[in-house]
């Protein structure tokens, strides 16, 4: 069944797509979610997530160029580089969903009449135990890395949109002077 679906995304997905099948443009008027810079990635990164003891800010999002929810989702699960494909989250206008960022996203979908959608479900990393660290606990990890990790973290920081605009961002900024870059 053709479908249209929307990509959520917060993140490097805006500025580092990659072959992420999507149509040129993101949209600054995304599903509001709850995210914030709390997993430290296998490089090091202190990358952003839908945390849900952060302060619900507003996504951003671009319509697939495909129209069929495998082949998106396969698209993403390729952009991510992630082996599971559990970690790619999707949602579909009439499912029959409970949890709050679903009932959320699809809210959002039945206003902008989009199908579909999908995101990346990444949580907390086991470098912190699987639990959200707090933002003394991501300055303390940024103030540690070094060279070319510290450039990608900086980077990663940098370039998320500018209207991702949370706590750990304001911290980090004032700790650090990285403010947003286009």
């Amino acid at each position: 069944m053709k479908q249209k679906i929307a990509c959520i995304g917060w993140g490097s997905l805006i500025w580092r797509p990659k072959r992420l099948k999507i149509q040129n443009h993101w949209f600054e008027d995304g599903p509001i979610l709850p995210i914030e810079f709390t997993r430290i990635s296998s490089d090091n990164r202190v990358t952003l997530i839908i945390d849900k003891e952060a302060k619900p800010i507003r996504t951003l999002w671009a319509l697939m160029n495909c129209t069929d929810i495998d082949e998106a989702k396969n698209s993403l699960i390729e952009r991510e580089g992630v082996k599971k494909d559990s970690l790619i989250h999707f949602v579909n206008q009439k499912d029959n969903v409970t949890d709050e960022i679903q009932v959320e996203i699809q809210n959002w979908l039945k206003e902008k009449n989009i199908d579909s959608a999908i995101w990346t479900g990444l949580s907390f990393s086991a470098k912190t135990d699987n639990e959200r660290p707090s933002v003394v606990k991501i300055i303390a990890h940024l103030n540690e890395i070094e060279h070319n990790e510290r450039q990608l973290a900086e980077e990663y920081i940098r370039k998320a949109p500018r209207q991702i605009d949370t706590e750990y961002r304001r911290q980090i900024e004032k700790e650090f002077g990285w403010k947003p870059i286009d």
